[in-house]
């Protein structure tokens, strides 16, 4: 289990700075599969799928874990793909509590896997 796996996230209503670039980089490390767009301002990832149904399925346990955390991605639905993308609103950029839930997004779709 990764350090942000065991992690819940923290309610963010601003007032607090989002992390730079160095910092979103550094944790970055720890996320392979996801990438920092250019103004270091949210994490994205795509996840493919076999079919509709596969895609729909992660798309309601994305939403599931999001609602548990409190802290929602926007997403982008296709038929065997889905991209999420991570940015703390309330900030305008990058907080811990994306990569918390990057983390059980990439542990879900791990479990899924195994299957």
């Amino acid at each position: 289990m990764s350090e942000f796996e065991a992690k819940n996230c923290q309610s963010c209503e601003g007032g607090v700075a989002p992390l730079n670039q160095a910092e979103a980089q550094r944790l970055l490390v720890a996320f392979p599969q996801w990438l920092l767009n250019g103004a270091g301002t949210e994490i994205h990832r795509i996840f493919t799928f076999s079919n509709y149904y596969e895609t729909i399925a992660f798309v309601n346990a994305a939403a599931w874990v999001s609602h548990q955390e409190d802290h929602h991605p926007d997403l982008e639905v296709s038929y065997n793909r889905c991209v999420v993308r991570y940015s703390t609103h309330a900030i305008q950029g990058l907080s811990e509590n994306d990569f918390i839930c990057a983390a059980k997004l990439n542990k879900l779709i791990a479990l899924s896997e195994k299957e």
